[in-house]
């Protein structure tokens, strides 16, 4: 007899969950506690160690949402980056990156490798050919992100994780901008997901995490150096964001609703040049997204006419913030040239494409009408602005 596999929302709400034994609560116990007796007990706990019993029920929760093994989390999206990748390779490895990455992660690349001794190299776009191409007897890891930060660049997984498997090297996938609602990529053959759990996985702008999904045998490798570089989480944020992903499938498929439709907004307006979202049929990549995602998310990112500032714009907003992150409930915009990518030279920035024209969007969950009209209100506005420093 098999077990019918639970949906979506179902998982979000109660797989890994606490049970309450002494006052049968609703939701799952908060153990504070960073002191555990070790005498008589199956299991040593202690908080640098990842187990103890929140910490433990919530890798249970994203395991299971992201069709892993097991799973981990971190202290922040970084944490759990670094520890990743760096589990796998030693002095004299080789690592393979999309070059459009977020920009965290291209700085522990570029600022920290060398005085490990790591090789690392660079490919530009999203075509796995380039990759293998790319692959040299010292390569131990190639490592991808897709929907990729700012620009929204789709990678196939399942040719990316066939190739890597072909060379018997590790894959990895930031999954942050789909979010385990919109994508699976252990589903496609890739060994590790990481994500910012920061973002739609806590989903409210009020928790720093990041997690780390694979099989057993990987995961025993990520925790042997994980507990050596301490990067665990607090057991209140820990319960704090498992209370935040039961709500993250509406919250997700709500922000993917907004999302299209302000997409298709902003790619028909006269003052907009460019559009990225990987959910418009004029998306390079729609096709590819269109076979590994079960929607496009909540990231878009848009490019103002040269004679729009894009600074007054996004001053102009009254209903979308300006944030420096990402994938709250509440919609959002920056400057990928001021904020996320500002430590890349101006011929990085331009090498990816990243102008300074750019606005980085994240959708909340409010009404598109009123999303749509704060939009229109702010463009005119900066229209304006920029026409009377232009007359004087």
């Amino acid at each position: 007899m098999t077990t019918k596999k639970k949906g979506l929302n179902t998982i979000c709400t109660h797989a890994g969950e606490l049970k309450d034994t002494a006052f049968k609560g609703a939701v799952s116990p908060l153990y504070m506690s960073t002191s555990y007796a070790f005498e008589d007990v199956e299991i040593k706990r202690y908080p640098r160690y990842f187990n103890t019993p929140n910490q433990v029920a919530l890798s249970k929760k994203i395991a299971a949402l992201e069709h892993a093994e097991e799973a981990m989390i971190f202290g922040s999206g970084m944490a759990a980056i670094s520890t990743a990748i760096l589990a796998f390779l030693k002095a004299g490895d080789h690592i393979i990156l999309q070059r459009m990455l977020y920009g965290g992660t291209y700085h522990l690349i570029t600022e920290q490798f060398e005085k490990f001794g790591i090789d690392y190299s660079f490919i530009d776009g999203s075509d796995p050919a380039a990759f293998e191409q790319a692959i040299t007897p010292a390569t131990r890891v190639v490592y991808i992100e897709t929907p990729s930060n700012p620009l929204l660049t789709i990678t196939d997984i399942k040719a990316f994780a066939e190739i890597a498997r072909k060379h018997n090297i590790v894959s990895m996938i930031d999954n942050t901008f789909a979010s385990p609602v919109n994508q699976n990529p252990i589903d496609f053959g890739i060994d590790v997901v990481i994500h910012s759990a920061t973002k739609y996985m806590g989903g409210h702008s009020d928790i720093l995490a990041g997690a780390v999904a694979s099989s057993s045998e990987n995961m025993e490798r990520i925790f042997q150096l994980a507990k050596n570089l301490g990067g665990s989480l607090s057991d209140y944020t820990v319960w704090l964001l498992e209370r935040s992903i039961k709500t993250m499938g509406l919250r997700v498929k709500a922000q993917n609703e907004n999302a299209q439709k302000l997409a298709e907004f902003l790619n028909a307006h006269p003052d907009i040049d460019q559009v990225y979202y990987p959910g418009l049929s004029t998306h390079p990549d729609h096709a590819i997204a269109r076979s590994q995602m079960h929607g496009f998310g909540g990231m878009m990112s848009f490019e103002l006419k040269n004679d729009i500032n894009a600074s007054h714009f996004q001053k102009s907003l009254k209903l979308i913030k300006s944030s420096m992150s990402l994938a709250g409930v509440e919609s959002t915009v920056l400057s990928p040239t001021q904020t996320s990518h500002a430590l890349l030279s101006e011929e990085e920035r331009q090498k990816q494409g990243i102008r300074d024209g750019l606005i980085r969007f994240s959708v909340g969950i409010e009404e598109t009408d009123d999303l749509i009209a704060d939009l229109e209100q702010a463009i005119q506005t900066a229209k304006k602005q920029q026409e009377t420093v232009t007359s004087h």
